[in-house]
């Protein structure tokens, strides 16, 4: 009996063992290993603000103080806090929104300086700094005041602890601006003691920007000040600067909670953005709901490596990768239209800040596989904005459409995700968008179809290479929609005009050379230049922008040995400390330019000529020296989700060269495992055998089970479920494999 006893004693043991260790891993949040100051100084211009994925919502703090550093509205190695601004852009090269600036203050501490347009301001510390996916925490020092900051997907919700002042307040400024960003009309209106209405109408980057919103707070002010333009007034006001001043007596630790909801159509719009997503003051259930939305995302992909590091920069760019496209509708559907008028969403959120130059290369392919149901609203959302304007964007924001950047990237967006399966959208009319969208006469496709390539314009920085090429990309995406819908006139229009890169492409130089309307070569060409001809790059840059059609650039150039050999060179012509290198050409291998988009597939094109290895060993030494766990762990602007999605889709071990084409060109992966948990209730398993870092060359490839002798995997074998095996040694192993060869969509 004693033994019996026991025996029982020890499994009761070990079952609570077994509880304890279930326990822990249920505790082991992936949030933990996200570090939203990643980018936030450096090139990378991150925010490290609260928001929840894909939100409108982007509650961060703002510096006070313009430049390029400050996109963001912050930038780490400042020391000062002037406030914290309710919308924000992730990683771009343009600063703008900052709507609804707050901040809290009281009598401590007074001073004003010029650098931020003499508004309140408090110094902070990093070490009194907090930020994690849906939460953000400060000390301002010089108030003795704690902010905390947390959002729903249209509401920002503030926490201010203030100490014992009779002369506590808080700021709402809706005049305050930064950058590019300016106000045009404002309004605030009193509606009792705890409640505030209004908007702020702007300009910028995008032209005609709305926010109307109604703040809410928990304890009811005992005064107010107006200001319009600087100067007091009564309320309601309406100015292009309004701001308002609540004056409150508090006691030490005294807890304020301010909650803001957001629309982009109507102030009733911002009433039920609160009364549908924060019906109280609960300022830690809003914060666990929003750190639950993010570790929901984050298991999507659950990686397992020794290497702490190298997971904090795994789910940092996981996190990144959904702070953009933001959502534009309210919860009934409304927003305010790229027409100009107050449009409805019917079926589908409405999306914006659709960066699509960046992000038709790696993001929109990334969000196919974790994301397709949104995904499918963004779909509509670049057609909803199609029947506002009469074309597809190309870099639109807050229902505008910037203009910025080149080419028709909605294209390829829209042709993948219909080859993808991606559902609910109408495709005669996501057709019907391509086609008018690739044939009108604006952004100089009058030139382009024809000549055949857009020309040298002298009197401005008409990026006319590039523009060329990524046209030719979009019309080969066309083109294949037109072939699968049985379209066989428009099918060879649009191949044939995928073929002008030619037109572009010099024998004598070898590079694709600009050109003038009489079909001349410009003389005094230096490839690796940066000049008004290519579009944030040089000529060694963008000579490999034809993902469409790579086998025919290698012939082109001569075959697969002087490919090669033009391959090597790009990695190795280092710049001399003469060359003049833009702001933009940075996280440099050779003239290979990682912190700018047109480089990001060119690591993988060894895989077309049978040389693997060199892809591997290339794509290892970027993931390995272009990502760090530090605020400028980014070599380049992060660009609203592509430079975190490279990270995501390369350390799996495989990459989308042509975003629309349906297979992923293999890399060299980075895991010891990971799952990718699709949201059809599949999961697909990258499995690495003998991982480690000097390990980085692929001996053999498994798939289900089955060897197989290719450099790619298709985006059907992902989905329906799967494992696949990775074989690593420290050679390279140098056997012929191939690559797809094809031309064609993988269905």
């Amino acid at each position: 009996m004693k033994k019996q006893y026991l025996k029982y004693i020890l499994f009761v043991l070990l079952l609570s063992n077994c509880g304890l260790h279930k326990n822990h891993v249920q505790l082991t949040k992936l949030t933990d290993y996200v570090n939203p100051f990643i980018g936030t100084a450096g090139p990378g211009n991150t925010y490290p603000g609260a928001t929840v994925p894909f939100g409108m919502v982007q509650l961060s703090p703002d510096i006070g103080i313009p430049g390029w550093d400050r996109i963001a509205g912050y930038y780490y190695k400042d020391s000062i806090i002037s406030g914290f601004s309710h919308m924000h852009l992730s990683g771009t090269g343009a600063g703008d929104l900052y709507d609804i600036l707050v901040m809290p203050t009281n009598s401590r501490f007074s001073k004003r300086i010029k650098d931020n347009n003499f508004i309140p301001f408090s110094r902070f510390s990093h070490d009194k700094e907090t930020a994690i996916p849906g939460y953000y925490a400060v000390d301002l020092l010089d108030f003795g005041i704690k902010a905390e900051l947390t959002t729903t997907a249209r509401t920002g919700i503030h926490k201010y602890t203030f100490p014992k002042d009779d002369a506590s307040q808080i700021h709402i400024d809706l005049g305050y601006a930064l950058n590019w960003d300016a106000p045009t009309e404002t309004y605030i209106n009193v509606v009792n003691k705890t409640t505030i209405e209004g908007y702020r109408k702007s300009t910028g980057w995008a032209k005609e920007q709305r926010v109307y919103f109604v703040i809410k707070l928990s304890k009811p002010f005992k005064s107010y000040q107006i200001f319009k333009n600087d100067s007091p007034t009564t309320n309601p006001s309406k100015a292009v600067k309004t701001k308002i001043v609540l004056n409150y007596n508090t006691v030490d630790d005294e807890e304020i909670v301010l909650k803001t909801g957001l629309s982009t159509a109507t102030i009733a719009g911002a009433y039920k953005s609160l009364a549908v997503e924060t019906s109280d003051f609960n300022f830690e259930n809003y914060k666990a709901k929003a750190s639950a939305l993010w570790e929901k995302e984050l298991r999507k992909i659950q990686i397992e490596t020794p290497d702490e590091t190298k997971k904090k920069i795994f789910y940092t760019m996981m996190y990144q990768s959904m702070l953009a496209p933001t959502l534009l509708s309210d919860t009934n559907g409304d927003y305010k239209g790229a027409n100009g008028n107050i449009e409805n969403a019917k079926g589908f959120d409405r999306y914006d800040t659709f960066s699509l130059w960046d992000t038709y290369r790696a993001a929109h392919p990334l969000y196919t596989i974790l994301h397709p149901k949104r995904a499918s609203s963004m779909i509509n959302s670049l057609l909803a904005h199609y029947k506002e304007t009469g074309l597809l964007p190309v870099w639109s924001m807050q229902g505008n459409e910037t203009n910025m950047m080149i080419g028709n990237h909605a294209i390829p967006v829209i042709v993948d995700a219909y080859f993808k399966g991606i559902e609910h959208f109408d495709t005669a009319l996501a057709y019907k968008a391509c086609i008018e969208s690739s044939m009108v006469n604006s952004r100089q496709l009058d030139s382009y179809k024809t000549l055949g390539y857009v020309p040298v314009d002298e009197h401005n920085e008409n990026w006319s290479v590039s523009k060329t090429l990524e046209y030719a990309y979009d019309d080969w995406c066309l083109a294949q929609f037109a072939k699968a819908l049985d379209k066989s006139r428009d099918y060879d229009y649009f191949l044939k005009r995928s073929e002008n890169w030619r037109n572009m492409y010099d024998s004598v130089s070898t590079f694709m050379r600009p050109k003038s309307k009489n079909g001349e070569f410009i003389k005094d060409f230096i490839p690796k230049e940066y000049t008004p001809y290519f579009c944030e790059s040089n000529a060694w840059q963008y000579f490999w922008s034809v993902p469409q059609n790579i086998e025919g650039l290698i012939k082109a150039v001569g075959g697969n040995l002087t490919f090669e050999k033009k391959l090597d060179t790009m990695f190795t012509l280092n710049p001399l400390p003469e060359d003049k290198l833009p702001i933009f050409s940075t996280g440099m291998i050779g003239q290979y330019a990682h912190g700018n988009e047109p480089s990001h597939h060119v690591a993988y094109l060894y895989n077309y000529i049978n040389e693997p290895w060199k892809t591997q060993k290339l794509v290892r030494e970027i993931l390995e020296s272009q990502y760090k766990n530090t605020p400028n762990g980014h070599c380049g602007n992060e660009d609203c989700g592509q430079m975190s999605s490279w990270y995501i889709f390369s350390s799996l071990g495989f990459y989308p060269v042509n975003p629309a084409q349906g297979i992923y060109s293999f890399g060299s992966p980075l895991f010891d495992s990971a799952t990718i948990n699709l949201e059809n209730n599949k999961t697909f398993v990258v499995q690495t055998k003998n991982n480690g870092n000097e390990n980085m060359y692929i001996q053999s490839i498994e798939l289900n089970g089955k060897k197989i002798d290719r450099n790619y995997i298709t985006h059907k074998e992902i989905t329906q479920g799967g494992t696949l095996i990775f074989t690593m040694g420290k050679l390279p192993n140098k056997d012929k494999s191939t690559m797809a060869l094809s031309s064609e969509v993988f269905n």
